[in-house]
């Protein structure tokens, strides 16, 4: 019996959302990934069609639908084979600090554009010096009145260029815990002092706009805080399990879409007289690999199920982020090779999923702080 119990709604959205992706996505990847950037029409055709922020309550637009939508937006968009649109960063990650943390006022603001797609989400927590130490961080936010003044940095941020509204994290510099320092705090793109800066060029993701952004005296309402005054580490921590649980399982449905494509090409390519996919040499590879994929799925799986359980597997998620992401990447790796030449070519698309796949094992947390993390709730 598999874990997840889909339903026939369950079913019916991941046909939809499929068909959508179809039409509607991968004819144009390649003049996105040209441009370096997808257009913002695109977010809201996904969501007209409701493939966007499916956790946002009724009464703010959304549909309030459980996790399982999530899971499989997830799926259908690694399969797609394009990291372009990062519609689960905005919709799992970003918008849910906003249904957990935000004030009324805020959830009556942004939430329905968050799942129309007329508002695009970013959060920006890294920092040129600062990557995984949340609590290094320079950017300050200093209280003048009514309002907060955010001076500082922030580098690597998904959506940079796209986002109307940015989840900045900033410390207060007159605090001397550093944990308590820190809070989170909603900026609208266009606000005086908030400046996108230029695009980064990536390894991978090509059409994903990941920019620098800029804080020079940058004027905000002290309401745009979310929650109290120093709690601002707590919710990050807080949300950090579904982050790496976000990451995982993208990084299984990439895996096995990557292993579905080399089968197809391994069957149909033949060198000496016969498909690659009778060699031994290939039978073992792609059994190896189908057997390390089978395990991930089984422990995402239920990871996903404890999850929606309300379970507390801030370890588990840990372990699922930096062992799939790696298993992912030896995938694409070996997957790559048993295309030969052809695998290096930009026209077949084992080229691009071995090239995104691999920012994987750094974001969300770099697989070595996910083994830092483990190991300190283990004693060691």
């Amino acid at each position: 019996m598999d874990i997840i119990q889909y339903t026939e709604e369950h079913r019916m959205f991941r046909d939809t959302l499929r068909k959508f992706v179809e039409k509607e996505l991968i004819p144009h990847v390649e003049e996105w990934e040209e441009a370096g950037i997808v257009p913002k029409s695109v977010w809201k055709k996904m969501g007209g069609q409701g493939f966007l922020s499916t956790s946002v309550p009724e009464e703010y637009g959304g549909p309030g639908a459980d996790f399982l939508y999530s899971v499989i937006i997830l799926e259908e968009m690694a399969r797609a084979n394009f990291s372009g649109l990062t519609a689960s960063m905005h919709s799992d990650i970003i918008v849910p600090y906003i249904i957990a943390f935000g004030s009324e006022e805020h959830k009556q603001k942004y939430l329905p554009g968050c799942v129309t797609g007329d508002t695009i989400t970013a959060v920006a927590m890294t920092e040129p010096n600062t990557g995984s130490d949340l609590a290094a961080i320079k950017t300050t936010a200093v209280e003048d009145g009514d309002s907060i003044l955010l001076n500082g940095q922030k580098t690597f941020i998904s959506n940079g260029i796209n986002c109307d509204v940015c989840i900045v994290v900033a410390k207060d510099p007159s605090v001397a815990n550093p944990h308590k320092a820190v809070d989170l705090y909603l900026v609208d793109a266009g606000t005086p002092g908030f400046e996108k800066g230029k695009q980064i060029k990536k390894v991978g993701w090509h059409s994903q706009d990941t920019a620098e952004l800029y804080f020079a005296d940058c004027r905000i309402p002290k309401s745009n805080r979310l929650g109290e005054k120093g709690t601002g580490f707590l919710k990050l921590m807080q949300k950090l399990q579904p982050e790496r649980l976000v990451c995982a399982i993208g990084a299984i449905a990439a895996a096995e879409y990557m292993l579905e494509i080399t089968i197809k090409y391994c069957q149909e390519r033949t060198v000496f007289g016969k498909p690659i996919s009778k060699f031994q040499h290939s039978q073992f590879e792609i059994v190896e690999m189908a057997t390390e994929i089978k395990i991930g799925r089984t422990f995402i799986d239920k990871l996903i199920m404890d999850h929606m359980a309300g379970l507390q597997i801030i370890v588990e998620t840990s372990m699922a982020k930096y062992w799939l992401t790696d298993m992912a990447n030896r995938v694409a790796d070996r997957c790559l090779q048993l295309h030969g030449g052809y695998g290096y070519c930009d026209e077949y698309p084992i080229s691009r999923a071995w090239r995104d796949i691999r920012v994987t094992r750094i974001f969300a947390g770099t697989n070595e702080i996910m083994k830092t993390i483990i190991a300190r709730f283990m004693g060691l």
